[in-house]
């Protein structure tokens, strides 16, 4: 018998306000990123913390940051208890180095969200 491998669940950063600045983002993107995005988030779903490159990474220095990587566009995030990843922010990366409010946003979004699970 064949046992099925559990899955991740995947949930967006969501302000107090309820919004989702992810989402808002991704919902901007042309028809041919978001489905990228899609694919990317998919795989992640499935493969969990076992996805790695070109697909996913650590994002180097600020552990325990990931950034999942369809095309120019960066989504990172972390892997939260009860096998949950939680998308933090996206962008389009336009440079090599990424720029450190990006970086910035997705750890006070963490550290929001942390103290939100209190």
């Amino acid at each position: 018998m064949t046992r099925e491998p559990l899955s991740w669940t995947i949930e967006f950063f969501t302000t107090v306000r309820g919004t989702s600045p992810v989402l808002e983002y991704l919902d901007g993107l042309q028809a041919g990123e978001r489905a990228k995005v899609h694919y990317h988030l998919r795989l992640l779903h499935e493969f969990g913390i076992n996805l790695r490159e070109p697909y996913a990474s650590p994002l180097e220095g600020h552990r325990p940051l990931w950034e999942l990587r369809p095309g120019p566009i960066r989504l990172f995030y972390f892997t939260h208890k009860g096998r949950r990843f939680i998308i933090l922010h996206a962008f389009r990366k336009k440079r090599q180095e990424t720029p450190r409010r990006h970086i910035e946003t997705a750890e006070r979004r963490m550290a929001e969200f942390l103290e939100g699970e209190k």
